[in-house]
């Protein structure tokens, strides 16, 4: 019986290489690809250790150049979105519009059954709503279908998430016992194209376009002097530079004034948001009588709302008032554990 084939992204670490040797363990006809997105020196250490990790394996692996696409669709949506005064997922958007597109596209040339990944996720077929699903993995603490929330239902058909019922500690070990030097190699942090920060990486890019400006309180009076209101976000507390006998927090952003406004915790606390470019998952008619759950950024565990739509528009009601929610980050929504849709967050 010929072997089933598998693309498999590989990015040089721990999570994506055990990925893949996993899957040759379990008989698959195994293809690691490793996606390039600076062709210079930034990403040549992971490269090449995606090929050596290939190697060991004695699997086919293919660089793929993806500079330009990265670069249209991630870089210029995040200096876009800080130059508009909200605060963008780069990650989301590169798991949706680059990274899979790409490592589906090379699944057709090479004639691939599936796609694999070393995402902390995992999918089921779900008996409520009738088709397979994103689901939150085994390790809730490295769960990253948040991630993942915007891919569409063919891709999931075909996706495979090896490490679904691990935790990390065990893929570690995995890759020691496996002889795969990454075991103990750290994993990522921060934005992957903005090794120094993200504050250097907008100073370099936007220039002159960063200018200070004012601080102010709700009722127009002056509270100090930022730095360019491109370098901060919605709710943020420290790094503000004020002399204040008490804190204060960014409660909104004036782009074309340059001014930021601060106010109390409690300002930032909304109970409902509206949402943009929304991920319809699952039909909104069919989660009307579901408790829901909208995660509000990555590192939050959410919060229970019900999802609607009013006047055309797209709407996530918190139960609670809820204090997480930046404009420009994804909101996330959950029904038992199942991702069923995925939308921006405007206001």
């Amino acid at each position: 019986m010929k072997k089933k084939k598998v693309i498999v992204g590989m990015s040089g670490g721990v999570d994506s290489s055990v990925a893949a040797y996993l899957l040759k363990e379990q008989g698959f006809e195994v293809v690691g690809v490793t996606l390039n997105h600076n062709k210079e020196k930034f990403l040549k250490e992971e490269v090449n250790q995606a090929k050596k990790i290939a190697e060991k394996l004695g699997i086919k692996h293919i660089e793929i150049d993806i500079e330009q696409l990265f670069q249209r669709e991630v870089v210029n949506n995040f200096l876009e979105g800080y130059s508009n005064g909200i605060t963008p997922s780069p990650c989301v958007i590169c798991d949706e519009r680059v990274k899979f597109k790409v490592l589906f596209e090379a699944a057709g040339i090479e004639g691939a059954d599936f796609v694999a990944s070393g995402h902390y996720c995992s999918s089921e077929y779900n008996l409520t709503f009738n088709k397979r699903l994103l689901k939150t993995s085994y390790d809730k603490k490295k769960d990253q279908s948040y991630m993942l929330s915007r891919l569409e239902e063919d891709k999931i058909q075909r996706l495979i998430f090896p490490l679904e019922k691990y935790t990390k500690a065990e893929i570690r070990d995995i890759a020691k016992k496996a002889g795969l030097e990454v075991y103990n190699k750290k994993d990522s942090q921060g934005i992957c194209f903005a090794k120094s920060g993200y504050i250097d990486f907008l100073r370099k890019k936007l220039g002159n376009k960063i200018q200070k400006g004012q601080f102010i309180d709700k009722s127009g009076n002056i509270l100090g002097v930022h730095e360019g209101y491109q370098l901060y976000t919605l709710g943020q507390r420290r790094g503000l530079g004020l002399k204040a006998p008490r804190p204060y927090f960014i409660t909104k952003i004036i782009p074309e004034l340059n001014l930021i406004v601060l106010g109390e915790y409690e300002e930032l606390a909304v109970k409902k948001i509206e949402l943009t470019e929304y991920k319809e998952i699952v039909p909104i008619e069919d989660l009307n009588d579901k408790v829901l759950v909208g995660r509000p950024r990555f590192s939050s565990s959410g919060a229970n709302g019900k999802l609607y739509k009013e006047a055309e528009k797209i709407y996530f009601e918190y139960l609670e008032k809820n204090f997480q929610n930046a404009p420009g980050q994804h909101l996330v929504v959950y029904y038992d554990d199942f991702v069923v849709g995925s939308g921006i967050i405007k206001n």
